[in-house]
């Protein structure tokens, strides 16, 4: 077999022939509202065994479903505390007894989720900045560590055992707005920021005054709104401001003339993707100089929020696909190896900012800000995109 370096086309070594995965043919393409709220939805995720879905809205309310055996029952309502404007992030705990939630706020909230007794644990980051939020979390494979990226360019690590902070570390030039762990192991870390750059961080070697990633990633023209792993401390994908999401693979860094490059990319961006349309000059095809993503997909927007971009699930399509809300309201989903989208899902009036797979079933939730939280499945009688351009063309060659 071809290693990863010599394969010049397709490095994705993980699909394999072993694990066709899903086909295209029985992608979700069939919508059902399953709840509204008055506000936007902002967050939406599957625990890690599918039996409970996760959700934030605006509303300061967090909502956890029973979704096992196909149903879509509210279990629990969470009053979400020290909200500014909304809750941002939400996650499991690995083994799914506790959430977790950030704001703009110095605290980190924990709520328990198992047994009749609710807990609710405020965790101090004591940050210096007066005005604080941390914009995303990842919580360790031990439910030990929750790791946090903050507007303060740092990366925050609490341990739960030792009830405080352990490490803060100056990470980023401008708002880290993703974080996760790289695999189980919980040691490599990766961050995302509006200074456009991916870092990668080991455990073992961090020291807080001195604190030198082991790689970066350079590639993207604008700040980045999220990072997934594939969690196979190889490759993870972003999600960005200049509409693309690009895919990488941490044995490729970028070089300095990569990370300058990009630097330059971000500081002739003069627009704000909350409020104003993307510029034509911000959609520049070419790769910058010293890009080292393994590849580029295009098809979504992503203005307004931070918008959420990951894997498919192993289980049932072998991480085939990358599928991300988009500010138009749709989910776009596109193959790994040639980065087409292979599906367009229509049915929100709204920014979708988040969307989960069920790691186990061929469903899509999408969270939107039209306060809508829908489930996409597969139904006979629905065709995607590509089958009726298939049947199209089948159509004008009879």
């Amino acid at each position: 077999m071809l290693s990863i370096r010599g394969h010049k086309y397709c490095p994705y070594l993980w699909l394999n022939q072993t694990h066709p995965g899903l086909s295209i043919s029985f992608l979700p393409n069939h919508v059902v509202h399953k709840d509204t709220y008055q506000q936007k939805a902002f967050c939406g995720v599957y625990s890690d065994d599918g039996n409970m879905f996760l959700s934030a809205c605006q509303d300061q309310n967090i909502r956890l479903y029973d979704t096992r055996r196909g149903g879509f029952t509210l279990k629990r309502t969470i009053k979400a505390r020290d909200v500014g404007w909304s809750v941002l992030d939400v996650c499991f705990t690995r083994d799914s007894r506790s959430v977790l939630y950030s704001s703009w706020s110095d605290y980190i909230h924990v709520c328990s989720i198992d047994g009749e007794h609710q807990t609710h644990i405020a965790l101090d980051l004591n940050p210096d900045e007066r005005r604080f939020c941390v914009f995303s979390l990842a919580a360790s494979t031990d439910g030990t560590e929750i790791l946090g990226g903050a507007n303060d360019g740092c990366l925050y690590v609490f341990d739960r055992e030792q009830n405080r902070r352990t490490l803060k570390i100056d990470a980023h030039e401008d708002d880290v707005n993703t974080v996760a762990f790289a695999d189980g192991s919980s040691q490599l870390l990766f961050s995302g920021s509006d200074d456009a750059l991916c870092k990668v961080w080991d455990r073992r070697t961090l020291r807080e005054n001195r604190p030198q990633p082991v790689g970066q990633l350079a590639g993207h023209r604008d700040g980045i709104t999220f990072i997934h792993s594939k969690c196979d401390a190889r490759y993870l994908i972003s999600n960005s401001k200049d509409q693309t999401i690009k895919l990488w693979d941490v044995r490729k860094f970028s070089p300095k003339e990569g990370l300058a490059a990009s630097r330059l990319a971000v500081t002739q961006q003069n627009w704000d993707y909350r409020w104003q349309q993307v510029p034509q000059r911000a959609l520049k095809r070419h790769k910058l100089t010293g890009d080292t993503s393994v590849m580029t997909y295009r098809g979504h927007g992503v203005l307004h929020t931070l918008i959420r971009c990951r894997f498919s699930p192993e289980f049932s399509t072998g991480q085939r696909f990358i599928y991300t809300g988009c500010s138009t309201g749709k989910i776009i989903i596109y193959d790994v190896l040639t980065g087409r989208v292979v599906s367009s899902l229509t049915g929100h009036e709204a920014c979708v900012r988040d969307v989960s797979w069920h790691p186990y079933q061929d469903n899509i939730i999408s969270s939107s800000w039209d306060g809508a939280v829908c489930l996409w499945e597969h139904r006979e009688n629905h065709l995607l995109d590509e089958d009726r351009e298939r049947f199209k063309t089948a159509a004008r060659l009879a």
